[in-house]
This record gives C-alpha cells, sequence and structure tokens, in this order.
C-alpha cells in the first residue's frame, strides 16, 4: 500500500509493534471501536515508516504512537492518545476531561511509561500477526 492509497475515512494509529502492552492497546481498542474507524500500522513496517516521513516525524526518533488522520492532521504521545480514546465506546469518552492537565505534564507521563514499556510489560521479537478476521484493520 502506498501514502495515496491509505483510506481517507479512517483514522490510522502507528504502534509499536513489538511491544506487548502497544498490542494489548491495539487489542482493546479493536474491540471498543464500534464506529469502525481506526485502521493500524506498525511503527516498524514499511509502511509505517512511510507514512512517519510523509507527516514530517524522523522515524529515528520515535516510539510513540501517532494518530494520523489522512489529509488533515496528526498526533502523537499524550494527545494521540486523548484523540484515540475519544473514538472509542464505552468509559473512555470521559478521558476528554484530561484534556484541561498541560499537555507536558501529559506527555511526561506517556515518556515515562513508553520508556519503561518493555522492562515493565515485556517485548515481542517480531511484529504480531493479526488473524484472518482481523486483518482488515491492519494496513500493510
Amino acid at each position: 500500500m502506498e501514502i495515496q492509497d491509505l483510506p481517507q475515512n479512517k483514522k490510522i494509529i502507528l504502534f509499536d509493534g513489538v511491544c506487548n502492552l502497544c498490542n494489548s492497546s491495539v487489542q482493546y481498542i479493536i474491540k471498543q471501536d464500534k464506529k469502525d474507524i481506526f485502521r493500524f500500522v506498525s511503527l516498524q513496517s514499511n509502511l509505517g515508516q512511510e507514512i512517519l516521513k510523509h507527516i514530517g516525524i524522523n522515524p529515528i526518533h520515535t516510539d510513540s504512537i501517532v494518530l494520523y488522520e489522512p489529509g488533515i492532521s496528526y498526533y502523537y504521545k499524550s494527545t494521540a492518545a486523548l484523540h484515540i480514546a475519544k473514538g472509542l465506546s464505552g468509559i473512555f469518552t470521559f478521558t476528554s476531561i484530561l484534556t484541561i492537565l498541560p499537555t507536558d505534564l501529559l506527555d511526561a507521563i506517556y515518556d515515562y511509561v513508553a520508556k519503561n514499556r518493555y522492562k515493565w510489560y515485556g517485548k515481542k521479537e517480531a511484529c504480531m500477526i493479526p488473524t484472518p478476521e482481523l486483518k482488515a484493520k491492519f494496513l500493510e
């Protein structure tokens, strides 16, 4: 898939494909995505790297989640997480209250978790392979 072929009506989540916390989060997002608005791309994939370059994020310096809305905008770190949560069903609709906190504070918390995620949650040797039922949610 090329950048110009990305679905324009979907929000694309770029995530660390070898991180156990990230993979668990992706699985949770898929279950809560009742409106079917999210698609997923591993940061380690060729498409993930291409998207990062396209939006101007240095792929070498990012280990953060990135939410990309093709042709509209992109978000990363805590801002991405809050925008993702806003699109989910259930309790996460209440996370918008966190937007009253300074982004610097939220990003500091995000960075602390990101820095320790492999130590706390572990790491896979390779990116997860989605089941046939979930394959349509992942872009290649």
